[in-house]
């Protein structure tokens, strides 16, 4: 990670070595927090912020299904974040919003802990390796399952579900996988670690449901509109694990990952075993739309000029 100048926290712009929290933060003992991340592309007319408000009201809504009253407005959360992105100088990054109980009590809790927040910007690359958005990653499906409505609210982005994540991840990678992919408690097709998943068979276009436990991505949002627009059949429902192995194209999205195809699952090739077309399809008009060169999709960006200087 490359440090940026400026992290915003509560209110106020504080260099980066300074963006520091109390050691007895709730957050940090008890999982308390939520957070979302965006990136921004590169256009002709500046560094675009793609879905930027509908990143910060997914932090919003996480926040309040745990019982966590933001306190700065989703107005005040994107002007923050545009002053901060336009401030970097930087083209092409990647923006973590979180909010975490504070210092103030310790126990179980949250009550007596406030809630604070905190915006940081710096350039990230593939987070799946520059490879993967055109030679595909291998995962492994996890011995973890995941988190379940019946234990958790898998609907929000909290920091605690992560490590369910974390399990799962670390699994895979132990094994030589690049990835992992988690099962409901009905073994039935869930998301990534940190990815929802899409699957092709025979010319369509399938995701799980957001039933299954898997969070509510935006840019799984994003890949249901390109498909709309590019007129591939689409289904939401149901996936086995078996399906999986017999799909035409497997590909996973995020934020981070973007749209990042899936060449194995447990040693099986998916397909070919190579990025598939439909795949491919959605990957070019997905960066198309990103980097402003599909007006359609004009409505996803929120363009920031580049400032002379930093934020005050």
């Amino acid at each position: 990670m490359e440090p940026t100048e400026l992290i915003w926290m509560s209110g106020r712009f504080v260099p980066w070595a300074e963006a520091n929290v109390h050691v007895l933060t709730h957050g940090l003992h008890y999982g308390t927090g939520v957070f979302d991340s965006l990136r921004t592309y590169a256009t002709d007319a500046g560094p675009a912020l793609v879905h930027h408000r509908a990143h910060h009201e997914r932090l919003r809504d996480s926040a309040r299904l745990y019982g966590m009253e933001l306190p700065f407005s989703v107005d005040e959360l994107t002007a923050a974040t545009r002053e901060l992105v336009g401030g970097s100088g930087l083209r092409e990054s990647y923006v973590r919003t979180i909010a975490f109980r504070g210092s103030g009590a310790m126990g179980v809790s949250p009550r007596g802990s406030p809630v604070e927040v905190a915006i940081a910007t710096w350039g990230w690359g593939a987070y799946l390796g520059d490879e993967a958005a055109t030679r595909g990653i291998r995962a492994k499906v996890s011995s973890w399952r995941r988190i379940g409505h019946q234990t958790h609210l898998p609907g929000a982005k909290a920091t605690a579900h992560y490590l369910n994540s974390v399990l799962a991840r670390s699994e895979a990678e132990e094994l030589g996988f690049d990835e992992a992919i988690l099962l409901d408690d009905d073994g039935l097709l869930a998301e990534g670690s940190g990815e929802n998943l899409f699957l092709v068979k025979d010319d369509l276009l399938i995701t799980p449901p957001l039933a299954s436990g898997a969070l509510g991505g935006i840019t799984r949002a994003a890949v249901l509109e390109l498909a709309a627009a590019l007129e591939i059949p689409l289904a939401e429902r149901p996936v086995t694990r078996g399906e999986l192995y017999l799909a035409d194209e497997l590909f996973m999205t995020g934020t981070a990952a973007e749209i990042t195809p899936v060449r194995e699952v447990d040693l099986r090739p998916i397909g070919a075993g190579l990025r598939g077309p439909v795949t491919e399809r959605i990957q070019s008009a997905y960066d198309a739309a990103v980097h402003g060169r599909d007006p359609r999709f004009a409505h996803w960006l929120d363009v920031v000029p580049v400032a002379t200087g930093s934020p005050a």
